[in-house]
């Protein structure tokens, strides 16, 4: 039986506005999982209560560098949105994520969305990606 994971797709509709909210800022970093970059900050909230503690038990955000996880997220979300166009599964892919690789959302949204694919993975018992 498959779980549905709810990333609701606030980074999905988030990249575009919803999930990572982009907004003003007056240069203070906030704490929490947002970052600033050229006054805009991004937000990535994974809605799925059990992602927290499961990210917990991961490797520390700097075991990569960003750029490995903005690889990594590129093709994810290429794989994701592939899935999400062609998908018929009720729900599994039910948001487009709106991903600008030319676009440095900082490490610590990186890391999270890197390890929300990999949660989605683990908890769907699917491979969204072969390496």
């Amino acid at each position: 039986m498959m779980k549905t994971v709810y990333l609701t797709m606030i980074i999905l509709a988030s990249i575009q506005t919803v999930g990572l909210s982009q907004g003003k800022t007056d240069g203070r970093a906030e704490k929490g999982d947002s970052v600033d970059a050229d006054s805009l900050e991004y937000r990535l909230v994974v809605l799925d209560p059990g992602f927290e503690t499961w990210l917990l038990t991961r490797p520390p955000m700097n075991y990569y560098s960003n750029d490995y996880y903005m690889r990594k997220n590129q093709l994810y979300v290429l794989e994701w949105n592939g899935r999400y166009v062609s998908s018929n599964q009720n729900g599994l892919y039910d948001n487009y994520i709106d991903y600008n690789p030319r676009t440095d959302y900082g490490l610590e949204i990186n890391y999270r969305l890197y390890y929300f694919f990999k949660y989605f993975e683990e908890t769907n018992h699917l491979k969204l990606l072969d390496f």
